[in-house]
């Protein structure tokens, strides 16, 4: 704490959201009217429009499946050729009009004769290969301006690998595929662009977008993180781990670790730096928990919702066995926070300062409520659509409980607005995955590349694992974690069966990993967001964050090697025990990376306490059994030690 502050004066944990298109439009409507509010109005009415939609049709029920995906596709587009500039940082130019033009005369076409173009499947007309062409590359357009050069290049590749198979090497060789197939497969069917990645975006995936956007309007991640700082504020450690508390609740509402990390380190990382706190090391916390939101069920990331549609695994049931590996990644955040602050002898928020628990629930608690609703219609046997649907109208009418989070009409149409353009990131990146499965269906690239990596890795389990990591961690650079999960699903998850790796633990291993990707360097976007925040160096935050998140990249080969993790294949006792096992490794692997255990650790404690923390990863008896004994063994020494000082201080 700072010299001279009062300790009556409250932190402030406010969560300050910019105001909306049609926010602004409304707080300005007595300006005189331009090209520039013109334009704006047409973004905010076409972003409402997209919303409503997609919360009439999860009640209501959807249009035939082509049309539902494409017109999704085709006003998505349309929303980012005016919201994202062809240049970043300019204005909005002749060329971004150029883009609308194409893309309202393609949208003309696909919605004039949607029937029709499904009609002539394996029979494509003339005007379906240009029209299909030409949604192809303004779909790559798209992703570029949203996501980024890499992934509409890696879309761009697996088009040319396509027409260009046989100037390949060895086994990814192919004939080639002639164009009116590609178009017939990537435009007519869904079995390209409008295959599962788009499905799921047209369905479960933007309307929990929309709910999270609802939610947060209505004062729900306020109240998230009211209730962590008031927890977990006084503790040693306090302002970083109620930033871990905060940011793991907040995020699991947004789905995206960069926009939790610039809406909730906006405030914990300037409040963790004024009470001690080196900046990098604010700047990593809130980076790994932000990021770790994605795997936190209820409401996870974009992802998952694919998982479910590629496993057959309901949505709900993924969320439950993610659980315990989501906890453990957490705990382990939080317990390196802890030993971090213990061996800086910080000392936690004054309880006086810090929001009443007690207050918060009785005041807030209601605004948790949707999302109980969510998991209790889903197990009830509900469809993710129509619970999302039912939430959204619970989030409006409890908001109305109290004055300060009603919700009026504009706030409506603001969360209706901000849920739209929150989704068209993922839509363009789930349309560029959609071009990658296609291609891959077309080219039988599956297979090839399965057989590839098995003959690589000698069928050796573990080198195959680490290969995959490898390859989750390189395609997660520079694209969103949806992008990375669907590529790695198709051409990895089946290398990884071959050589008897469990169905969900082989989709969430990439997955993971896939999630993890926005810590790594040398494209770690929610570590630049936080770095951005706290003023630190990029690279340097990326890097302090894999420290803190280094737990994060060891549960995956934890729930390969013991599927009781993710409650597959194992009783309730061999759960519990699984679980406890690793929750005593997360321990003392924290402790081992942060160099603190009841005191100062030096190099050879710090490896003996890794040592045991690997051994109670590896299944058995023994090894379990050898890792407590390398706890206890640390902790006698450590009480010795402490003993034998204050004995001689006493002297």
């Amino acid at each position: 704490m700072e010299p001279g502050h009062k300790k009556t004066e409250k932190i402030d944990t406010t969560i300050e959201v910019k105001p909306t298109l049609i926010e602004t439009l409304w707080m300005t409507r007595g300006e005189r009217w331009n090209k520039a509010r013109i334009l704006t109005l047409a973004v905010a009415i076409l972003a409402i429009g997209l919303s409503v939609f997609h919360v009439y049709t999860a009640g209501y029920g959807t249009l035939p499946s082509w049309q539902h995906r494409s017109l999704h596709l085709i006003w998505a587009i349309l929303l980012i050729f005016m919201i994202f500039p062809f240049r970043k940082g300019k204005s909005f130019g002749w060329l971004d009009v150029l883009f609308v033009l194409v893309t309202l005369i393609t949208a003309l076409y696909m919605i004039m004769d949607a029937s029709g173009i499904q009609a002539r499947q394996g029979n494509v007309s003339v005007n379906d290969m240009i029209v299909g062409t030409v949604l192809l590359g303004l779909i790559l357009e798209a992703t570029r301006r949203t996501n980024g050069i890499i992934m509409a290049a890696i879309g761009l590749f697996f088009l040319i690998y396509i027409f260009l198979g046989e100037y390949f090497i060895g086994a990814l060789a192919h004939p080639g595929v002639r164009y009116g197939k590609v178009i017939d497969q990537m435009f007519n069917s869904t079995l390209g662009i409008f295959s599962a990645p788009i499905y799921v975006s047209s369905t479960m995936l933007i309307l929990f977008v929309i709910f999270g956007s609802f939610l947060m309007k209505s004062g729900g991640g306020q109240f998230f993180t009211n209730f962590a700082f008031g927890a977990l504020g006084n503790k040693s450690g306090g302002p970083a781990l109620s930033a871990v508390g905060a940011s793991a609740l907040v995020s699991t509402i947004t789905g995206n670790g960069a926009a939790n990390a610039a809406i909730t380190g906006s405030f914990t990382i300037p409040l963790m730096k004024k009470l001690g706190y080196n900046k990098k090391f604010a700047a990593a916390v809130e980076a790994v928990s932000s990021q770790g939101g994605q795997i936190m069920p209820p409401i996870m990331g974009a992802a998952i919702f694919i998982m479910a549609e590629a496993t057959g695994v309901p949505y709900i049931q993924l969320a439950l066995y993610a659980l315990i590996p989501a906890v453990i990644y957490f705990l382990i955040a939080g317990f390196i926070v802890y030993f971090h602050a213990k061996r800086l002898k910080l000392v936690g928020i004054p309880k006086e300062q810090l929001p009443s628990v007690r207050e918060v629930l009785l005041k807030q608690s209601y605004l948790f409520l949707p999302i109980l609703l969510i998991i209790g219609l889903m197990v009830y046997g509900y469809s993710p659509m129509r619970a999302g649907f039912y939430a959204i109208i619970a989030t409006v009418i409890l908001s109305w409980v109290r004055r300060q989070t009603r919700m009026n009409l504009l706030s409506i149409l603001a969360a209706l607005e901000n849920g739209a353009k929150s989704a068209l990131a993922v839509v363009a990146a789930c349309a560029t995955a959609g071009i990658i499965v296609g291609a891959v269906s077309l080219t039988g690239l599956g297979l090839t590349f399965s057989r590839f990596m098995v003959d690589l890795a000698g069928g050796n389990l573990l080198v195959l694992l680490i290969l995959m990591a490898i390859a989750s961690i390189i395609l997660g650079m520079g694209m969103p974690t949806v992008s990375a999960y669907v590529i790695l699903s198709i051409l990895g998850v089946p290398a990884l069966m071959d050589l008897g790796v469990n169905l969900i633990a082989a989709h969430m291993f990439v997955f993971y990993f896939g999630v993890l990707s926005g810590l790594t360097p040398p494209v770690a976007i929610t570590a630049y967001t936080t770095a951005g925040i706290a003023g630190s160096s990029p690279n340097g935050t990326a890097f302090y964050a894999m420290r803190i998140g280094l737990g994060g990249f060891f549960i995956p080969f934890i729930f390969v090697y013991n599927p009781g993790l993710l409650m597959q294949g194992a009783g309730v006792g061999e759960i519990i025990f699984t679980t406890v096992s690793a929750l005593i490794s997360c321990f003392i692997f924290a402790a081992a990376v942060e160099g603190y255990l009841n005191g100062i650790l030096n190099v050879i404690q710090r490896i003996v306490l890794f040592v045991g923390a690997i051994s109670l990863v590896i299944p058995g008896m023994i090894t379990d059994f050898i890792g407590i004994v390398l706890l206890i063994m640390i902790l006698v020494l450590k009480r010795s030690n402490k003993v034998n000082s204050n004995q001689e201080m006493v002297v």
